[in-house]
């Protein structure tokens, strides 16, 4: 009987069936997600390449059959927090699946937009692209893509949300129900400031915050919103404009997590008590804001989970079947409360 190899050492898939005591063509397989393999089978083959450390060769694989095992993620969004959330998701499918992910920033606003992914795809054998605000919105891009029959998943898009597979949550329901814990503590006079306006959440979260003022009486004024872009910079300067004088808010709901810091940051230079003399709510529940003091108020967004279920979507297509691909999958938010917020002191 040969010797098997040690772990560490120079493993091929030959060892891996030895191991296992099934054919090549079995653990070929296993290792590719096929179905139609016995539970059992599947567990010892999988047993055998966990103990041996056996790492499949990608561009072996690929080489092999029609799939690359690289996934591409396109983004074009400030929030640096927001964008690591996706990449994890998406990378810890990926690396379940035995797939690789190639991360892509994109100028959404640029005119050779359309010319970028095209001459990535045309460099790339890629199986599947998972597009994020706004990139998932752009018709030039889209149309292209579906020329090129080019598989996608859009995360959260604003527009024609059946042309293809797409994830999201309710951004609506959710800026409604912060806006509503907000009017629940007495605050009646509610600052918002806006997300980037080419991303489709950013309208659906100030959708929200208008409803719910509107359903509780609470009065809407046009002076109290501002015009914000998910970034920090712009959250300060949207703060300066509505702590600018005595006559100011008691609460301010920014539409992401970035620019909610930026209003801590302006309150605290102006020396106003958080939440004593100013209530915070951001969206996102990025790791900043459960390490700045107070801790934030936020809409727990299920990044991670949205890039992981986009992943899961364009793998379960490229190994299986179109058929069978999920169209959509609407996931959970949560509202957290924490000291940022606070009841309305009435003076």
């Amino acid at each position: 009987m040969p010797k098997l190899p040690t772990a560490g050492s120079s493993v091929t898939i030959y060892d891996v069936a030895a191991a296992a005591g099934v054919s090549i063509k079995t653990v070929s397989r296993v290792l590719n997600r096929e179905p139609n393999v016995k539970p059992g089978t599947r567990q010892m083959v999988m047993a055998a390449a966990a103990k041996l450390q056996y790492r499949p060769n990608v561009s072996a694989r690929s080489l092999a059959g029609s799939r690359s095992y690289l996934l591409g993620l396109l983004f074009d969004n400030p929030s640096r927090a927001y964008v690591s959330e996706l990449q994890f998701g998406a990378l810890h499918c990926c690396r379940q699946e035995g797939y690789h992910l190639l991360v892509e920033a994109i100028d959404s606003t640029a005119g050779d937009v359309v010319q970028s992914v095209e001459a990535m795809l045309q460099t790339l054998k890629i199986d599947g692209l998972i597009l994020t605000p706004p990139v998932c919105d752009l018709p030039d891009v889209l149309e292209m893509l579906d020329r090129s029959s080019t598989p996608y998943v859009r995360i959260a898009p604003e527009h024609d949300a059946a042309r293809a597979a797409r994830v999201n949550m309710d951004d609506r329901l959710a800026a409604y129900q912060m806006t509503e814990l907000l009017l629940g503590l007495g605050h009646r006079d509610i600052g918002f400031i806006k997300g980037h306006p080419d991303h489709g959440a950013a309208h659906l979260r100030f959708e929200g915050y208008l409803d719910a003022l509107r359903d509780h009486g609470a009065p809407v004024r046009p002076e109290r919103i501002s015009q914000g872009y998910f970034s920090f910079k712009s959250g300060v300067e949207s703060a300066e404009a509505l702590l600018g004088d005595d006559d100011r808010p008691t609460a301010i709901f920014a539409s992401n997590d970035e620019m909610a810091l930026g209003i801590m940051s302006v309150a605290s230079r102006r020396g106003l008590v958080i939440p004593q003399q100013l209530s915070i709510a951001g969206f996102d529940d990025s790791p900043s804001a459960k390490v700045v003091w107070p801790q934030l108020t936020t809409v727990r967004q299920p990044v991670v989970e949205m890039a992981r279920a986009a992943a899961e979507m364009l793998i379960f297509r490229a190994t299986r079947s179109e058929d069978g691909a999920a169209a959509s999958r609407l996931l959970d938010f949560e509202i957290i409360a924490r000291e940022s917020t606070a009841a309305l002191t009435v003076v």
